[in-house]
């Protein structure tokens, strides 16, 4: 077939180096970007073999978020703005591995198992981020859609997930939105002014918000947006790319990873700040106190904030719609006793990973989900939706009821469903402490994290280790549950988990208890016994005093 010879000429110009392996995990491919150019091609072939077979457009983003700028990577972005499927993820890997002469039977081996017709159309929207190697391996992206006959449309410089959005605006038709970044602009910005209107009287100093844009993309797109803002949002922008480097010593990673403000912002006490991360689909806040200490606002205290001022409006709506906040095992314990016992929201918590938490988000009327790294939205159900714009249209319903119904339907527009996305959050939140009237110190004491600790042990195979009831308890080696559990007795309000890491040979202990000592010396003994039991290598774990 034409279209294979295609491929195969195509294919030559982005040669696979002998016997490289990656794997396509939860971030997609991600390494240094010097061996990705015949990634992105096939990947391209991938997208376009999904788009024939969903008939339906699919994104392609070229980014590798946190890390480093010598590295790059790629992601696929399924028809309603989601990640692509677990099979699809399986055939990204055989199509990335298979070596440069088995790359058309490879290629024919998943348009078998997948039935998908060739002559099917397809469309791909390709998006990239600030990195040097963005531009020449997008081009490889959209050179792999056209070897296949696929149509492409390059965005160029975008966000995550401004893409994610446009991919679902299109494949809505319209529905969602418009399928640009203009359109994104203006969806979210009418939804952030409309609900500042209920916080009159705001003064410039409350308006101020200092952001590290991380020296990435989501510095480029927050000063494009600024102007739809009309200046309810007065941004101090720091680490916007001009001279600094991407992620080095700056964004949301660094700030949870260090617990410590970005090298090129300047604080001031009591003043909110927050940082996105390189590809601005996380966002964390943070602060210092009059005495200089810092404060983080993780995914935790954003969830609890966001799930907090929704539970109230339903209250006000007399909605009757469940509410919930997914967490992982790594979520503080006090975040998941205060939503539980004082605000009296569901916490549903599954297993570490965005695809498992926005799935377990999807099972309620309103799912809240956040990572602690500060990676999470808010989904809404078709119900849910339905039954605020009646309310909000209802012209027999009170006043208070309607200002509520009204206020959730623009707390819809501004949320990117999609995926998480720092801009989106950002305006949440901003838009959330002005009606609320509060400051961020306020806002941090509606619960005080408890101390904890997080180490890592090197073992000589990380599949001895088995987890069950989301993480949170092993079911191998023998004997190990049964270590921890005596360990954890020995403090107060304590708790630990082991989970094998997804990528390297090492297993990750957390542990938290009432003191910052007891935390540390919890989670030292739990690394021995993991040490001990789980096939340790290397030197015995160390006491962190």
């Amino acid at each position: 077939m034409a279209q294979f010879q295609e491929v195969s000429q195509q294919s030559a110009l982005h040669p696979k180096p002998p016997r490289l392996v990656l794997q396509y995990g939860t971030a997609g491919f991600r390494t240094n970007a010097n061996q990705l150019d015949h990634i992105m091609f096939r990947m391209g072939l991938l997208a376009t073999l999904r788009s024939k077979k969903t008939k339906a457009t699919i994104g392609v983003m070229v980014t590798a978020s946190h890390n480093p700028e010598e590295d790059n990577g790629v992601k696929l972005i399924d028809p309603m703005g989601e990640m692509v499927t677990q099979a699809w993820e399986g055939y990204a890997s055989q199509l990335a591995n298979a070596e440069q002469e088995e790359l058309l039977n490879a290629l024919k081996d998943i348009i078998e198992r997948e039935a998908i017709n060739l002559t099917q159309e397809a469309n791909v929207f390709v998006g990239k981020d600030t990195r040097s190697s963005s531009a020449r391996l997008s081009q490889a992206v959209l050179d792999g859609v056209s070897a296949l006959g696929g149509h492409s449309k390059d965005y160029g410089l975008v966000t995550t997930p401004q893409l994610h959005y446009v991919v679902c605006c299109q494949n809505t038709q319209g529905r969602y939105g418009e399928a640009t970044v203009e359109g994104y602009y203006q969806k979210l910005s009418q939804a952030f002014v409309e609900l500042t209107k209920n916080a009159p009287n705001r003064t410039d100093d409350q308006k101020h918000l200092s952001v590290d844009g991380a020296n990435g993309i989501g510095a480029v797109k927050l000063r494009e947006m600024e102007r739809h803002l009309k200046s309810e949002l007065q941004i101090s922008l720091f680490n916007d790319g001009t001279s600094g480097k991407l992620n080095h010593q700056c964004g949301a990673d660094y700030v949870k990873v260090q617990q410590k403000a970005p090298t090129g912002v300047e604080m001031n006490a009591g003043e909110r700040c927050c940082s996105f991360d390189g590809d601005a689909d996380r966002i964390v806040y943070y602060y210092s106190d009059s005495e200089g200490k810092f404060h983080l606002l993780d995914g935790d205290k954003i969830a609890t904030l966001i799930s907090t001022f929704l539970k109230e409006l339903l209250t006000q709506a007399d909605l009757d719609l469940n509410i919930a906040v997914v967490q992982t095992a790594y979520a503080n314990g006090s975040s998941t006793h205060y939503l539980e016992n004082t605000m009296k929201v569901i916490v549903k918590c599954t297993k570490t990973g965005v695809k498992h938490l926005h799935h377990a988000a999807q099972e309620f009327d309103i799912g809240v989900y956040f990572e602690a790294n500060g990676h999470g939205t808010v989904l809404f159900s078709k119900t849910a939706e339905e039954k605020i714009q009646r309310l909000a249209e209802d012209p027999n319903s009170n006043d208070e009821r309607k200002r509520a119904a009204l206020l959730l339907q623009n707390t819809i527009n501004l949320i990117n469903q999609t995926v998480g996305d720092a801009i989106s959050d950002m305006l949440l939140i901003e838009a959330m402490l002005a009606i609320r009237g509060m400051t961020v110190q306020q806002w941090d004491t509606i619960y005080s994290d408890l101390p904890n600790r997080q180490l890592k042990v090197k073992v000589s195979d990380r599949r001895v280790i088995d987890t069950t009831d989301a993480e949170r308890r092993a079911v191998s080696p023998a004997g190990l549950q049964e270590a921890i559990d005596s360990l954890v007795k020995k403090y107060r309000q304590a708790r630990s988990f082991v989970r094998p890491s997804g990528t390297e040979d090492v297993v990750r202990v957390y542990a938290e208890a009432d003191t910052q000592e007891s935390a540390d010396a919890l989670a030292h003994e739990v690394s021995l016994a993991v040490y001990h039991l789980a096939g340790g290598v290397g030197d015995e774990p160390k006491p962190l005093h």
